[in-house]
């Protein structure tokens, strides 16, 4: 069995194509090391997959809990959870240190979400934003692409950090990103200040995408085959993948909630970069689909007739289907949101279990 054979398809695809990153959706030892031995160049976190890490390895995380609640008597449960959160930041940002110095920080970040409940105050998300830049060299800030998270973006980025722009599912909040990101670096080479080492992405959540046009589907009553609903998220991706490369931002596509293998294998060879998960990474690895280039392969007519009758991939598609105040309206970032802020009070739960 040769190395490709043991390792899999994204391996071979990392291997044939190396412009396309395969991150690991998960910040878990066990995830990572799986990962790091298969070639992912970055990985990504929030607070749900946080906590997730610490229901899987608690025998190991349980103590740091216990310190940090007594070396910070005066700390609230949102303060301990996130004290929490720096620590798993800091320590498994560290595995990917290796790949960070040998692409001179343009691979190798772990992504840390800032809180989702702060997506309408972008002076809140900046300032956390720079506090998680601080928890390591190789830090990627996660921040909302809603109204307010464009504002934080542009500050961000003009104070060096490296963004990736989350809670996104549409064409129109991926150029407003990619503008966001080349004010801020603008500013700062209008400074004199380094971009060298930035690597700012943007992430277009495919899957919830494809859930959210099936939902609306239902919702209108509209009856489409049901293959083209699964094509939903992969127009999306590359439609803004099209104008990123045709008006050269620096800012790279990322895609993430796979929920088919279209959201790997029609993005092969593109210069972007596909966060996957753990379940889906070993589910892909053995898959018998051929490792061939399709980024620029378009969705199929038939598919992409009938997603056009539905006006919410409509919105989804067109560069200016929305305006950014209107970006946390769609429902993707409706169910997306709600599901962050639910999973986020589950985990400041759990806390407050240790803490009483």
């Amino acid at each position: 069995m040769t190395e490709t054979e043991r390792k899999g398809k994204l391996y071979e695809t990392v291997t044939k194509y190396p412009d396309t990153d395969i991150w690991m959706d998960s910040c878990g030892e066990e995830e990572l090391n799986y990962g790091l031995e298969r070639g992912i160049t970055g990985a990504t976190s929030n607070p749900v997959i946080v906590a997730a890490v610490i229901r899987n390895e608690l025998s190991y995380w349980e103590p740091c809990i216990r310190r940090l609640i007594k070396d910070n008597p005066t700390y609230s449960d949102d303060e301990i959870t996130w004290a929490l959160i720096d620590e798993v930041g800091r320590e498994r940002s560290r595995k990917l240190l290796p790949v960070f110095e040998k692409f001179k920080g343009k691979k190798g970040r772990l992504s840390i979400q800032t809180n989702a409940k702060f997506y309408r105050n972008a002076g809140k998300m900046l300032e956390q934003a720079l506090h998680l830049n601080s928890l390591g060299r190789n830090m990627q800030v996660k921040i909302p692409a809603s109204a307010a998270g464009i504002r934080a973006i542009e500050e961000a980025t003009y104070n060096g950090v490296s963004i990736n722009a989350t809670v996104s599912f549409t064409v129109a909040q991926a150029t407003a990103v990619a503008e966001a990101v080349e004010r801020g670096l603008n500013r700062r080479r209008s400074e004199g200040l380094s971009c060298d080492e930035m690597s700012p992405v943007c992430t277009l959540m495919l899957g919830r995408t494809d859930d959210w046009l099936k939902k609306a589907a239902q919702n209108d009553g509209t009856v489409v085959d049901p293959e083209a609903l699964e094509w939903g998220g992969v127009a999306v991706i590359k439609e803004a993948y099209r104008i990123y490369k045709e008006r050269g931002y620096t800012t790279r596509v990322l895609s993430a909630a796979n929920r088919n293998h279209y959201h790997w294998s029609e993005l092969i060879g593109g210069d972007l970069v596909q966060t996957i998960n753990y379940d889906w990474q070993k589910r892909l690895e053995k898959c018998d689909v051929e490792v061939v280039s399709r980024i620029d392969n378009p969705v199929p007519e038939k598919w992409m007739k009938q997603l056009m009758t539905l006006p919410e991939f409509r919105r989804s598609f067109d560069e200016d289907g929305m305006a950014p105040e209107e970006f946390m309206s769609y429902g993707g970032a409706v169910d997306t949101l709600s599901a962050f802020i639910s999973g986020y009070e589950d985990f400041v739960k759990q806390i407050r279990g240790y803490m009483l």
